[in-house]
């Protein structure tokens, strides 16, 4: 549903709270991640358990990446070739969600860190930590996966970095606040702007009722039991 608000402007639900959920559990996740790799010892066990919680979001995010609200599925925001680069010649608009830039830039960001997440449960830093499916595989896997995780690690401080700087550049230059969407749910579009956008995409409101909600729960919930038996049988 799309309504107005008492300046006219159009205010459309782009992200549902499964995603916006999802999003703010990944940043947590990944902030405790970084800081108890860092600190070390016995606090890896810690890191393990955040690492098997990101997994578990990342796995939900695919998924609702086909049967979740319009905004969130990736055949409405992954970009072909063709569309990225009318994108970037001017020829097509962005829609209220993720631009072809952005939605690069969130398939690299969710494979980057489901490959760390992955990686983990193999690693094995010869001190303190085992991941719980080393047992399972060669002494030569293991030092690939490891190293796999080590590398990757450097990859995807940069591209949150760029993450980041995407976010600092649309605000400062651009004057488009993407932080509020992923708070509240909400876009806000004023009448002056609407010409940024295609007609039909201003229609397209996502879906963010019980029944979609009580759908996420569920889906999350059956990954977090599914992943839990895998990893620890």
């Amino acid at each position: 549903m799309v309504i107005y608000s008492s300046v006219m402007k159009k205010i459309i639900r782009v992200w549902d709270l499964p995603i916006r959920l999802f999003h703010w559990l990944l940043v947590l996740g990944i902030v405790l991640s970084f800081v108890t790799v860092k600190i070390g010892g016995n606090v890896m066990e810690l890191h393990a358990r955040v690492g098997y919680c990101v997994l578990t979001l990342i796995v939900f995010r695919i998924c609702w990446g086909f049967i979740g609200s319009h905004h969130a599925r990736f055949i409405h925001f992954v970009p072909s070739p063709k569309g990225l680069l009318s994108y970037l010649s001017g020829k097509i608009k962005a829609g209220p969600g993720h631009n072809p830039l952005g939605a690069l830039s969130v398939l690299a960001l969710l494979f980057s860190i489901g490959l760390q997440a992955m990686t983990g449960l193999f690693a094995n830093d010869d001190i303190a930590f085992e991941g719980p499916l080393a047992k399972h595989v060669s002494n030569g896997t293991v030092g690939l996966l490891t190293s796999i995780h080590h590398q990757n690690k450097k990859i995807l401080i940069i591209l949150i970095v760029v993450h980041l700087c995407a976010i600092f550049y649309y605000q400062k230059f651009k004057g488009e606040n993407l932080i509020k969407p992923m708070l509240l749910g909400d876009k806000e579009i004023d009448p002056s702007e609407e010409v940024k956008y295609l007609p039909a995409d201003l229609g397209q409101v996502s879906k963010d009722g019980a029944r979609q909600r009580g759908l996420a729960l569920l889906l999350l919930s059956l990954i977090a039991v599914i992943l839990g038996y895998l990893i620890t049988s």
